[in-house]
């Protein structure tokens, strides 16, 4: 008889211990700078107009981001930690959700828990934890729903719960930030080409067949499709209800027009702008703090692990070729999401574009390293994957103090860490 298939066992543990370090790493200091700074001077003002019910500002972004951070207001008080707190919690359950959606794609607890190391080493998901802006909150939810989505097809007897669940975060994400507008189309166009794959005759009805066994296609454009619209409309209520300029029931389209006429109105030269190539090389840093606050000096650098954003690269080749002409479908999974989310900035029509919008590729990138690293793993050759992930980890804390508003010992400290000129 054949010996039994082994099971892999599941790292949820570690992956909770994991994220809930990583939530506590991101208290330290969270209501340092006590005043704004960065962006935050535009969100908070806007959070504040919606919880008092007043105006609608800053409306060139929707309203989920700032809504929440509306929320901690009302929680814990117009103050920093109020400003912040649930970028923390965005933060943790992105880390935690991006996690799970590596062990449900791979199946391996080196790859999962890798991936889970290098997205909270990588800086940008840290700094981003850390700050009242809106890119946290679209992660987020696009993480969770990516969990969703990879649950319901290695476990499709919750298909019908985790596609829903996967549906609602999808409209989150979209009501956050638009960059997730383009990939929030993905899982229902890939849900699509693999049932049709599968070779289905009754291609809308049967229940047969990947993705997710027993549910129609019909079914999941439900989910997918009808779902995450609902959502999105439905995050804009608040609007309705406004003293000054409320939004009109029949007006929804001319709003959106509106908002996309801000989008690309800002055309006026900005220091930190950067492009693409920059991204992805990591040579163009955003300085989001560097002065004198709350009794020391301080600083806030956005910018990658100058180790793995690289090492990112040839294994995110590496994801293309083995998932096109290997069937690695997790692999190819990963390059499609790193290439949709960063393709969208190559062929954007937004004049000014910041290092910040490389947030979302840069978890996929991650993902991919992890894949790559992991593939190394089953091989044998366990030293490289090791000194990648001590090495990344080793990173972070050499940059530790000028990415979390440590205490400096003049204005002239950030030198030690300014390896290249587009990082002053």
């Amino acid at each position: 008889m054949r010996q039994p298939q082994i099971q892999p066992r599941d790292p949820l543990g570690w992956t909770v211990l994991l994220a809930l370090g990583f939530a506590a790493l991101c208290w330290i200091r969270l209501s340092i700078p006590s005043a704004p700074y960065f962006d935050e001077i535009h969100y908070l003002p806007a959070a504040r107009a919606l919880l008092e019910e007043t105006q609608w500002l800053n409306r060139e972004h929707p309203l989920v981001g700032k809504e929440f951070i509306g929320a901690g207001i009302a929680l814990f008080g117009d103050n920093p930690l109020g400003w912040r707190f649930f970028s923390l919690i965005a933060g943790a359950t992105a880390l935690f959700s991006l996690c799970r959606a590596v062990w449900f794609t791979n199946q391996s607890r080196f790859a999962s828990l890798t991936a889970g190391i290098l997205i909270a080493t990588n800086f940008l998901l840290f700094v981003h934890s850390r700050i009242a802006m809106l890119d946290i909150y679209m992660v987020c939810f696009f993480s969770v729903a990516l969990w969703q989505l990879a649950g319901a097809m290695r476990q499709p007897e919750t298909g019908r719960l985790r596609l829903a669940i996967a549906g609602v975060a999808l409209g989150l994400a979209m009501g956050a930030k638009w960059n997730a507008v383009p990939l929030a189309m993905l899982p229902g166009l890939g849900f699509l080409v693999m049932r049709a794959m599968a070779g289905r005759r009754r291609l809308l009805l049967s229940r047969r067949g990947i993705p997710v066994p027993g549910m129609t296609l019909l079914e999941a454009a439900l989910w997918l499709g009808a779902v995450p619209l609902l959502t999105y409309w439905l995050t804009f209520l608040p609007t309705f209800f406004l003293a000054t300029d409320p939004a009109q029931l029949g007006g929804f389209v001319a709003l959106h027009q509106k908002i996309y006429a801000l989008q690309g109105s800002v055309v006026k030269p900005h220091p930190y702008q950067s492009i693409w190539p920059q991204w992805v090389l990591n040579l163009r840093a955003i300085w989001y703090l560097y002065e004198q606050a709350d009794g020391a000096q301080r600083g806030i650098l956005l910018i990658g692990n100058p180790l793995t954003m690289l090492l990112g690269l040839p294994a995110m080749l590496w994801c293309g070729w083995v998932g096109l002409f290997r069937k690695r479908w997790d692999a190819l999974a990963v390059f499609v999401f790193y290439a949709a989310s960063l393709g969208f900035w190559i062929i954007a029509t937004k004049p000014i574009q910041f290092y910040y919008h490389y947030f979302l590729p840069s978890c996929f990138l991650m993902a991919g390293l992890a894949l790559a690293l992991d593939e190394l793993w089953r091989h044998g050759k366990r030293w490289l994957p090791l000194a990648v992930v001590i090495g990344s980890l080793a990173m972070f804390a050499w940059f530790y103090p000028i990415i979390s508003a440590a205490p400096l010992a003049g204005p002239d400290s950030y030198n030690q860490w300014m390896w290249l000129k587009g990082w002053r």
